[in-house]
């Protein structure tokens, strides 16, 4: 057999892997002393992948970077393959490079892992990611409920109902009234589809609110957020859902990176200039917090 037809050993090798994760599909590229040795795309099925980069590279060492969500990353590390999570954010710092496209990610992902200069983000436990469903999904509630709202005052607006300089803030009484004077039936029936919806979703955030405040009362650190000035019930939620213990953070320094509230710098020969902040981190805390 010819020796060029063998497949390569990269027993014992380096391998780094970037993964390009999308609803249906990876795109992978693995890079070996700076080369990309192969690339290939396979369904969105964790157990899938993980038996295929160890298909692919037996006995080597292998280290995996992608961005955002943990299903994949507990099976990687389940097989042994070390794995971290990236803020995006981070990386197009990193690199100050505004064209973005899947594979120049995929290689700079993986050339970065290479070289040790990227950061994984802290994985969350399954307990913990059950937790914030609820503050993170009422707050996506709140914010559909808020673009009905509109949708309703935008309808009215178009037909001369709501003036544009109308202050009042929308409620249930405010679209009765504009019930009352629509000048067209088919109008009424588009509010009232709207109004509805907004019914809806006030019932759905009256659940998660009652869930919280089940939550609140068996979480150890909801007292403990409780006692800084300024923050009630919900503030609590979502601060102790995303923080935990914050036993995470071994100074104040990295607590403020992961919140994003550090300022960015541009630096220059001796001179030196602080900017505004990053916002590369949870922005839920950042507003919380702000």
């Amino acid at each position: 057999m010819n020796s060029s037809s063998k497949k390569p050993s990269y027993t014992g090798k380096d391998i780094f892997i970037e993964i390009d994760v999308h609803k249906r599909t990876y795109s992978v590229v693995s890079v070996v002393e700076g080369i990309v040795v192969k690339k290939w795309q396979t369904a969105a099925v964790p157990e899938q992948l993980a038996r295929q980069l160890k298909s692919y590279f037996p006995k080597a060492n292998l280290y995996s970077a992608y961005e955002a969500g943990f299903i994949l990353h507990r099976r990687l590390e389940e097989v042994g393959i070390k794995n971290i999570v990236v803020n995006a954010a981070s990386i197009e710092t990193t690199v100050h490079n505004r064209v973005k496209t899947d594979k120049r990610d995929a290689l700079k992902i993986a050339s970065l892992l290479e070289v040790g200069r990227l950061k994984g983000i802290r994985i969350p436990s399954e307990k913990e990611e059950a937790q914030r469903l609820l503050t993170r999904t009422r707050q996506q509630l709140i914010e559909e409920r808020t673009a009905v709202k509109n949708k309703i005052r935008m309808k009215c607006h178009q037909i001369g109902l709501i003036a544009a300089d109308e202050q009042r803030k929308m409620s249930y009484q405010l679209v009765q009234e504009l019930l009352e004077k629509s000048p067209f039936q088919k109008l009424n029936l588009v509010i009232e589809a709207y109004w509805q919806v907004w019914k809806a979703l006030d019932a759905q955030i009256k659940k998660l609110d009652e869930e919280l405040k089940q939550q609140a009362e068996e979480d150890p650190n909801e007292k403990i957020y409780r006692s800084a000035p300024g923050i009630g019930p919900l503030g609590a939620r979502i601060l102790s859902n995303e923080l935990g213990d914050m036993s995470q953070f071994n100074k104040e320094r990295q607590l403020f990176s992961y919140t994003g509230l550090t300022p960015c710098e541009h630096s220059s020969g001796d001179s030196t200039r602080k900017g505004h902040i990053t916002r590369q981190g949870n922005s839920r805390v950042r507003a919380c917090v702000v």
